[in-house]
C-alpha cells in the first residue's frame, strides 16, 4: 500500500482522492519551481551543481597555494617575453563558487604588455575549475587599450570549464572556457612520462596536454605539467612560433 495513503487511513475515499490530488499539486509546483531556479545557476555557470567548490587547489598537476611565484622566460609574438604569476591569498565568489586568484603580468622588451587575474576553483573530485579572467592591454605608457578576452562564470553566457582534471587520462579531452566568440579554449590529455627541460628543472614524469580554440584555427600549443610544481612549459605546436619556459619557482 502506498505510503501516503497509510497516513490517513479515516478519510472517506473521496475525501483522501481530493487532498491527495491537491498536495500532490502543490508539491509539484514547489519542485518545478525549485528545478527552474537551480538550472539556471548550473547551465550558466557550466558547472554541475553540488561539486564542493572551494578555493584551495590542491591537484598535483596544477597547484595554487597562496604565496607561490612562477617566472617564465621566452617569446612571444617574435619578442623576448617575461612572465610573472602569482597566487595570491585573495578569494572571489564567482556565480557560487570560491575562486583562487591569480595575478598574471606578461613583460615584451621588458615592458609591461598585458596585465591578468584569473580565477579557478576546485571540485570534490579534485579537478581544477577555469572561471574566468580580467585581462588588460596596455601601450607604452601603461594606458588599457583593450580588454578582448576578458569573461566571468555566469555573465552573458559565459561558463566554467575544467582546466586540469583531477585525475588525467589520456585521451581525455574538454573545454576550458566558454565565452562564445571571446574565449573558447580547449585541451586534450596526450602522455604522460614525458621528457621536458627547461631553465627551472628538468624531469622525465611530465604530463603532456594540447590546447586549441576554434577562434584561431591555425594555432595549437602544447603544456608540460610536473606534479607539485604545475606548468613548466608551453610552446607552439602549430602556428606562430611562441615559447613560455619555467625559470624560477617559488613555493607558497
Amino acid at each position: 500500500m502506498p505510503e501516503y495513503l497509510e497516513l490517513v487511513p479515516l478519510m472517506s475515499l473521496s475525501e483522501n482522492v481530493a487532498t491527495l490530488v491537491a498536495e500532490m499539486t502543490k508539491a509539484l509546483i514547489g519542485a518545478c519551481s525549485i528545478a527552474l531556479f537551480l538550472a539556471p545557476a548550473a547551465s550558466v555557470a557550466g558547472a554541475p551543481a553540488g561539486r564542493g567548490f572551494s578555493a584551495r587547489v590542491t591537484n598535483p598537476w596544477y597547484p595554487l597555494k597562496p604565496g607561490t611565484t612562477y617566472v617564465y622566460k621566452g617569446v612571444k609574438d617574435g619578442q623576448p617575453s617575461r612572465e610573472l604569476m602569482v597566487v595570491t591569498p585573495e578569494t572571489k565568489r564567482i556565480h557560487g563558487a570560491p575562486c583562487a586568484v591569480v595575478k598574471d603580468r606578461l613583460y615584451l622588451h621588458g615592458r609591461l604588455e598585458e596585465r591578468t587575474t584569473d580565477w579557478y576553483s576546485q571540485d570534490r573530485q579534485g579537478n581544477v575549475w577555469y572561471f574566468g579572467e580580467s585581462t588588460a592591454q596596455l601601450d607604452k605608457h601603461g594606458k588599457v587599450t583593450s580588454t578582448e578576452g576578458s569573461w566571468q562564470a555566469g555573465r552573458n553566457g559565459a561558463q566554467a570549464g575544467i582546466f586540469m582534471p583531477g585525475h588525467p587520462r589520456i585521451g581525455q579531452s574538454g573545454r576550458q572556457e566558454y565565452y562564445k566568440g571571446h574565449a573558447e579554449d580547449h585541451f586534450q590529455v596526450l602522455r604522460f612520462h614525458v621528457s621536458v627541460k627547461v631553465p627551472y628543472t628538468s624531469s622525465r614524469k611530465a604530463l603532456l596536454t594540447k590546447e586549441w580554440t576554434p577562434l584561431e584555427p591555425a594555432v595549437l600549443d602544447h603544456k608540460y605539467f610536473l606534479r607539485g610544481v604545475g606548468n613548466v612549459l608551453e610552446q607552439s605546436a602549430k602556428g606562430a612560433n611562441e615559447r613560455n619556459a619555467l625559470v624560477s619557482f617559488r613555493r607558497g
